[in-house]
């Protein structure tokens, strides 16, 4: 669990933050609308999560209240890929000495120009569940394909029984319209990429998640079938789950290639709200009465600029989005293993090595 020991309840805002915050871990673990608790070697929760310019000066750096929420919606997850970590990195570490040593984290460098906008792409990780599989990169497409406005961030990750790689992205705006070609064309490129390299004979794993903010506006428009054509499934959970703050967009995705011995999916999955325990709408009147602008000065429009722009500047205008893997593959390993010796099948060692994670690929 994160620290606390910055927090001293006799200060008024900080007796705030810690009411909050025993607000918000209610709400992760209620059984129908929060998050599961983690568990030590059955399953993996994986998310990710657009943390609106983070932390970018161009509004203001975020409040140690806000830092405190951020750390611990990060801390119920075992894997969290970040979008719109900022160049400086001052607003990630506060994150992560909040979260502890036991957090470690692996970030892109800024792909420089306009398109860019000074950002970077991270992933998280609890490291007492989840190690490196050595294998880190920044993805190119080959030949003389047009790069990514922001270069995608593959990684390879084991926990338990599982190994899989994760690639975040963060793609293009472009227009306003709901499927521009520069947004399709990026997402298809990535999942076509993803998608041969899995099919590659000597491919460290065939277990691909292709997740992050796809700036995809509903899932019938032709950026999300950009994403699936390719082979990539979206969790049944997460199809109809819009993820911004609104609630009426999908613009961020987890999507899956599996691999029956190495990625599966429990069945649980979801958006987290974290607006139904901190920064709330009765917060505004209650707490945050005096909000200014980036410039020091009133709001025409309080109640707008509160719902749109200062609480997204301290938590984000994006949810994080969910989903728990099985990663304990213990039980079938044993099961083949039985199987193999009834039938005196040579086979065994064969099955024996697919199933287990130290084993090489064949």
């Amino acid at each position: 669990m994160p620290f606390y020991r910055d927090l001293n309840a006799a200060d008024a805002d900080d007796r705030r933050t810690i009411e909050r915050l025993l607000l918000l871990r209610a709400q992760m673990a209620d059984p129908d609308h929060g998050i599961p608790e983690k568990t030590l070697e059955g399953t993996l929760l994986l998310a990710s999560w657009n943390i609106r310019d983070f932390d970018s000066a161009s509004f203001g750096s975020r409040s140690r209240e806000a830092m405190h929420y951020i750390a611990e919606i990060i801390d119920r997850f075992d894997i969290v890929a970040v979008q719109e970590v900022n160049r400086d990195l001052t607003g990630l570490r506060r994150v992560l000495e909040l979260l502890g040593p036991m957090w470690k984290f692996l970030v892109t460098d800024v792909t420089e120009g306009v398109p860019g906008n000074r950002e970077r792409l991270a992933f998280l990780y609890d490291s007492r569940k989840v190690r490196l599989g050595g294998i880190v990169g920044e993805l190119v497409l080959p030949g003389d394909a047009r790069q990514l406005a922001r270069t995608p961030y593959i990684v390879a990750f084991v926990a338990g029984w599982a190994r899989f790689f994760l690639t975040t992205v963060h793609i293009t705006w472009g227009t306003d319209d709901a499927a521009p070609a520069e947004r399709v064309a990026e997402i298809d490129a990535v999942a076509g990429l993803l998608a041969a390299r899995a099919r590659e004979r000597d491919a460290w794993s065939r277990a691909m998640v292709l997740l992050g903010d796809f700036n995809i506006f509903s899932t019938d428009d032709a950026t999300f079938g950009a994403l699936t054509r390719h082979g990539f499934e979206v969790p049944t959970e997460l199809v109809a789950a819009a993820s911004n703050a609104g609630r009426d967009r999908h613009f961020d995705q987890i999507a899956f290639l599996r691999d029956p011995e190495r990625l599966v999916g429990t069945g649980r999955a979801g958006v987290f709200d974290y607006y139904q325990s901190v920064f709330t709408e009765q917060d505004l009147a209650d707490v945050y009465t005096d909000l200014r602008t980036a410039s020091g000065e009133r709001p025409a429009d309080p109640r707008r600029y509160y719902l749109t722009q200062w609480r997204t500047h301290q938590m984000s205008d994006h949810l994080p989005l969910w989903c728990e893997i099985t990663i304990d593959f213990s039980a079938a390993y044993l099961e083949r293993r039985l199987a193999g010796a009834s039938r005196g099948d040579a086979g065994i060692v064969a099955a024996g090595r697919a199933a287990d994670p130290a084993a090489p690929r064949t």
